[in-house]
């Protein structure tokens, strides 16, 4: 029995266990809206530089200052704004709602038929999203065939000042091609809680860019959440003891 304590299982070979007769389990779904709210804390952060000012002010800038208010980064809402979805599982539909109560529209790549879809989301081809949303966030798990699927051939479709969010995994992101349109301008900003290697090396180029804001995997470690995945856990244990496993990913 193995008992992967995450809801991505890409580190082990399904496959292969079960020619062994190994049974594979996972913890579904115990992390939604905790990666759903970092989401939203990173894109929330690039809307309105909250981190950028509150810097600033902790350094005395605001105090040397003649007017009630100042600002030297420009805030935008995100009312309005199209948010593009690669996926919509558990977490990629979370943040669609809470984007579509926030005001933004709502564009989705899915394997699911729009019929199943509310109606606020516009579901679309990779092209067709890459080619209308002004943030797109990557909610798909890692696969063979998406690996490096945000190339420089994908970045170039994108509209100039798209902000390219990934909470997913890091190698969905040729990280060399975001640093570089990041450089170059094409890239408003990218958000990310996960790396190609992590940790990363330090010469990795994405560490160096002023408008890539990446966090140490956190995204999933809320206090809530981390009690979730360990009753799950415990349950997957039960189950397999008892005869009758749940969350089995290698039927």
């Amino acid at each position: 029995y193995i008992g992967e304590l995450a809801t991505g299982y890409n580190n082990i070979d399904l496959q292969a266990a079960k020619e062994h007769g190994v049974i594979v389990t996972n913890i579904p779904a115990y992390s939604t809206d905790s990666v759903t709210q970092f989401v939203f804390a990173h894109l929330l952060n690039v809307a309105t530089h909250a981190d950028h000012y509150a810097c600033q002010t902790r350094k005395g800038v605001w105090s040397t200052k003649k007017t009630f208010c100042y600002w030297d980064e420009p805030l935008f809402e995100l009312a309005g704004k199209t948010l593009g979805i690669i996926g919509l599982g558990n977490i990629g539909t979370k943040v669609a709602w809470i984007g579509h109560m926030l005001g933004m529209d709502i564009s989705a790549y899915t394997s699911k038929n729009s019929s199943n879809l509310p109606e606020w989301i516009r579901k679309t081809t990779l092209e067709g999203l890459y080619h209308t949303a002004d943030i797109i966030t990557l909610h798909c798990p890692l696969t063979k065939e998406n690996t490096h699927m945000i190339n420089k051939e994908a970045l170039a479709q994108m509209l100039p000042g798209t902000i390219l969010i990934n909470t997913g995994r890091g190698a969905l992101i040729d990280e060399l091609a975001v640093a570089n349109a990041l450089e170059e301008g094409h890239l408003k900003a990218y958000c990310a809680d996960v790396m190609e290697q992590e940790p990363p090396r330090k010469d990795n180029p994405l560490i160096k860019q002023p408008n890539a804001y990446i966090t140490p995997h956190i995204a999933w470690a809320t206090i809530e959440a981390r009690q979730r995945l360990m009753n799950i856990c415990v349950e997957n244990i039960k189950t397999f003891i008892a005869g009758n496993p749940q969350n089995v990913v290698n039927k």
